[in-house]
């Protein structure tokens, strides 16, 4: 599992992929510009490039409203305005109702972090139909990913080989060669990357969303963020609370935990979304392929990758499916109920000695597309994290801190665990131990949990709301699977986010949706 332990964003269009450059640098052609005045030139959008994942330009919305792209200018270095800038990638559909309703943009982040939102809001943007009769639907990759001055660390090579290590060492052997792995990865990213590495933080990312804002021209920034965007758009509020318009948080990021605590909380994430699939798959009609009870469900699994520890399976040519690959694949179809089938499927082909429906989960996860080439997400996620996370751990610390993963997860306890070290050897010291998110005088935040989330567990939406301040964060409760509410197409989820967002209704505190 690549950084297993800050994975805060499904990786959204793996159904999709189941069922069916040098990016923008530094200029100093602005440095007397006022970037608040700049008018943005939006044209069709072209296909995505590999940092976003490649593939083929979006396809009109339902109804033939098309998409439309831009770059941003903003500054390389926000303390220093002045200087050299970056471009950021903007994607936009506009309002589809009377232009006399429409409220302004509805900025989207779909977390990560490393997501490129200009791929993922096409993939869902039929989703949100209701939303643009009353707004621009927009969003955009954040500083340090895909088509915004993308960071990169390793080639496309060295990433299969990345994640098919053993990412839970036994032994000192396996543990220095883990070790090494890492160091090497992030060598890699400040060899290809050093100029960007010290300007990805959230924090950076929160003041351009609020240039954007003014490009826009909005008064306000209305939001929408989903999973790590949550604590994207509480550091926005922290920074901007007299800013802030209608916004959602949903999949909630707890911004109390270090990254520690945000391990261990995913550890027991995983465990609890992996136990409610066993036994959803033992309670239906027919019986369930991969065991005959819930435990039996999960002793084969753990008894899979412990097997695959010994000895890999063929997976998509030339390819092995080992240890790491199948629990990668297995958090992936975590994320979404409406995958657990593929789940199924893949544990059936597995057992039989076939991993390639696990490998496609994996390769989701991991950003690899079926050519064989990696988007930058693993590289934005591993940057944006480490240069947010001040914390730094040894190897000596993570095996004390073991028998407390194992105890959370058998099965993802020491993936978890060990993707702590990910930043130990990073070249920008981490900028806190956890995000500040309080907003005094903001705007009402609606903070949306589900009680079956495994990336964000639900506890962190009630420590949002908390964190943000009194008046400010209102919380709502979906009892539900899977990584977020709103796409669940929960009716009354969605009736609440709506109601919201297009008429300023905010539903009662404490609100439960089942």
């Amino acid at each position: 599992m690549p950084n297993p332990s800050r994975l805060r964003a499904a990786a959204l269009t793996v159904t999709a992929v189941l069922l069916s450059t040098v990016l923008a640098g530094c200029g100093d052609d602005s440095k007397d510009e006022d970037l608040t005045a700049q008018k943005l030139s939006w044209t069709d959008c072209p296909p995505p490039s590999q940092a976003q994942g490649g593939g083929d330009a979006p396809s009109p919305l339902p109804g033939g409203a098309e998409w439309q792209c831009a770059s941003m200018k903003a500054p390389l270095d926000w303390d220093d305005p002045k200087g050299d800038t970056i471009d950021i990638a903007l994607i936009r559909a506009r309002a589809s109702g009377e232009a006399s309703r429409r409220i302004g943009s509805l900025i989207f982040n779909f977390g990560g972090p490393g997501g490129s939102g200009v791929t993922t809001l096409p993939a869902f943007g039929a989703d949100y139909a209701k939303l643009r009769t009353r707004y621009d639907l927009v969003s955009f990759d954040p500083r340090g990913v895909g088509r915004s001055a993308g960071v990169w660390c390793e080639n496309d090579q060295q990433l299969d080989a990345y994640f098919q290590q053993d990412a839970t060492p036994d032994d000192s052997r396996e543990r220095t060669e883990y070790v090494d792995n890492v160091r090497e990865f992030n060598a890699a990213c400040e060899k290809n990357s050093k100029t960007m590495l010290p300007q990805v933080r959230t924090t950076d990312a929160a003041r351009d969303m609020d240039l954007m804002r003014q490009v826009l021209g909005d008064d306000k920034l209305h939001y929408f963020g989903i999973s790590y965007g949550t604590e994207l758009g509480g550091v926005y509020a922290h920074l901007f609370p007299k800013n802030v318009g209608r916004a959602v948080f949903d999949a909630v990021v707890d911004p109390t935990q270090n990254p520690e605590q945000g391990s261990l909380g995913q550890a027991k994430g995983f465990q609890l979304a992996l136990d409610n699939y066993a036994q959803h798959c033992v309670s239906q009609e027919e019986d369930c392929p991969v065991g005959d009870t819930a435990q039996d469900v999960k002793n084969r699994i753990a008894k899979l990758l412990k097997d695959l520890d010994r000895k890999p399976i063929p997976g998509i040519f030339p390819r092995e499916l080992t240890q790491t690959a199948a629990t990668s694949g297995i958090a992936q179809a975590l994320y979404s109920q409406d995958l657990w089938e593929y789940l199924t499927e893949g544990l059936e082909q597995a057992y039989d000695g076939s991993g390639e429906i696990l490998m496609l989960l994996s390769d989701s996860l991991n950003g690899r597309n079926q050519n064989g080439e990696y988007s930058n997400l693993t590289a934005a996620n591993v940057s944006i994290n480490c240069a947010d996370d001040k914390p730094r751990y040894t190897s000596d610390y993570v095996q004390r801190k073991l028998p407390e993963f194992r105890a959370a997860s058998p099965v993802f306890g020491d993936f978890l665990a060990w993707s702590m070290i990910s930043c130990t050897d990073w070249a920008v010291p981490g900028a806190a131990d956890h995000p500040d998110v309080s907003a005094p005088g903001s705007a009402p935040i609606l903070v949306v949990g589900n009680t079956g989330d495994p990336a964000t567990p639900y506890e962190g939406a009630r420590r949002m709301v908390q964190a943000l301040g009194k008046g400010v964060g209102v919380e709502l409760t979906y009892k539900g699977q899977g990584h977020g509410a709103y796409d669940s197409k929960n009716k009354c989820v969605q009736t609440a986010v709506d109601g919201y967002l297009l008429d300023g209704k905010v539903p009662a505190a404490g609100t439960v949706c089942s």
